[in-house]
């Protein structure tokens, strides 16, 4: 084995979104958007949709000042 290879393997991809985009997102949601339409328009999954619930909801007091 490669010793390079296996620290290729172990970085974690960056994420395309910044916080503040995926508080946005997650907007849309509460005000009644439909998850699976909010999923396709941005290109996330609904897994992904679900776990920014649950880390950013409480980040919508900041964004909404």
């Amino acid at each position: 084995m490669i010793p390079w290879l296996g620290e290729e393997r172990n970085r974690m991809k960056a994420s395309k979104f910044s916080v503040a985009q995926k508080a946005f997102i997650i907007k849309y949601g509460e005000e009644g958007t439909l998850a699976s339409e909010i999923c396709r328009k941005t290109g996330i999954s609904q897994a992904t949709d679900f776990n920014w619930k649950k880390k950013y909801s409480n980040i919508q007091a900041f964004c909404s000042v």
